[in-house]
């Protein structure tokens, strides 16, 4: 496989890493794309404590996130961040391959 072009930022390794601080039972946190929500691909963010044999894994500062093959080819070039807005704070994915999001920006076009 040629290199890896996904990024976390500080914020988001940050933000695992305390989360992660509080899980017993798991050590990473899993970023998947699945078909569906408004947009026709939504992204699922859960925690798991085994990667699978095709996990690609993404390190920064401690933080582990673990992205399958597949989801992989749709979050080339992208960048999993945490952001804190006056609506609240979530992770976010900023996709140069999505050319259309839904308003909430769980999910996206491509």
């Amino acid at each position: 496989m040629s290199e890896i072009n996904v990024t976390l930022s500080a914020s988001a390794a940050k933000q695992i890493n305390a989360i992660m601080a509080k899980q017993t039972d798991a050590k990473y946190l899993r970023v998947a794309v699945e078909g569906g929500g408004c947009s026709g691909f939504q992204y699922k963010f859960e925690f798991d404590n085994t990667p699978n044999n095709d996990d690609i894994v993404i390190t920064r500062d401690g933080a582990e996130v673990l992205i399958d093959e597949i989801s992989l080819g749709f979050l080339e070039g992208s960048e999993i961040d945490y952001v804190q807005e006056l609506i609240g704070s979530a992770f976010k994915i900023h996709n140069p391959n999505a050319v259309a999001a839904c308003g909430c920006g769980t999910s996206f076009t491509i």
